[in-house]
């Protein structure tokens, strides 16, 4: 395979990551990694640091468009990435000094659990009767967002917890060479309780800043090449645009059911390649 075929396939593959990571919330990093990584045969720390540029990509195009269209809270986007800013750098600094098939079995139970929690959530959507929490409150994070039915609004509860979840989310962005949107998702929508499609939303929002802080450990490290970042990169941004269009008629139920059976089976073959040695 010669260069041009090689980035071909690639920049092909990181169009549906994109599609994914904008419509899901993801961030596109968790397709992006197993696929050149499993796929390509791609040394897992390059995979990574090409990985985090592209979701900076990600962000960057599809949450222009979520917050326009009313379905990011900025508010809580910007107060958590906080945490997941301080994460993600103490994550990439160990990422570059352990083994990659330990990574590999990290990632792969961590979608693993992410599926799971997809799939067997059985809470609502609809936060419109719950009680005010005081510290949202006090923040203004309190919101509403665009329905068919008109505009709709909820309420944020446990911020503390919220926030507590989100540093891991930033150490298993920098350890996993991902926008860790997976678990920003689940800790928005399972802990804070906020709306699905508002939760993979401000995911996008967020995924951005904690890929960035990532990212500049990989490219001090010089895991960063520009001739694999760059397809890899420009298919997600494209993906990225058609994600988000996707996003806006889509129901609940069928992105959980997405968003669980992709990342179910790149969990499996990161485990299977993990527990080989096969990185």
């Amino acid at each position: 395979m010669d260069i041009l075929e090689f980035s071909s396939l690639v920049f092909v593959g990181s169009l549906l990551a994109g599609f994914l990571g904008a419509a899901t919330g993801l961030g596109g990093g968790v397709v992006i990694v197993p696929m050149l990584a499993v796929g390509f045969g791609v040394d897992i720390r390059y995979a990574m640091g090409a990985s985090l540029v592209s979701v900076i990509a990600t962000s960057s195009a599809a949450a222009s468009a979520y917050v326009r269209e009313g379905f990011s809270n900025i508010r809580v986007g910007m107060f958590l990435e906080i945490g997941t800013t301080i994460g993600a750098v103490t994550g990439a600094a160990i990422a570059t000094s352990i083994s990659p098939s330990y990574i590999a079995v990290i990632f792969g139970l961590v979608l693993i659990y992410s599926s799971y929690q997809s799939v067997f959530s059985r809470r609502q959507d609809d936060s419109t009767s719950d009680k005010p929490d005081k510290i949202a409150t006090r923040l203004k994070m309190n919101s509403q967002y665009p329905t068919p039915e008109g505009m709709k609004k909820y309420y944020v509860h446990q911020v503390p917890g919220g926030f507590g979840i989100m540093y891991l989310a930033g150490v298993l962005s920098g350890l996993l060479g991902i926008g860790s949107g997976a678990l920003k998702v689940i800790a928005m929508d399972q802990v804070m309780r906020l709306p699905f499609k508002v939760s993979t939303t401000t995911s996008n929002f967020m995924i951005g800043v904690t890929a960035a802080a990532s990212a500049g450990v990989f490219l001090n490290r010089g895991y960063v090449d520009p001739g694999l970042a760059m397809p890899v990169m420009l298919g997600v941004l494209i993906g990225s645009l058609a994600g988000a269009h996707f996003l806006f008629g889509a129901t609940t139920k069928v992105l959980r059911i997405v968003f669980a059976v992709v990342i179910f089976g790149l969990a499996i073959e990161m485990l299977y390649k993990g527990f080989r040695g096969g990185f």
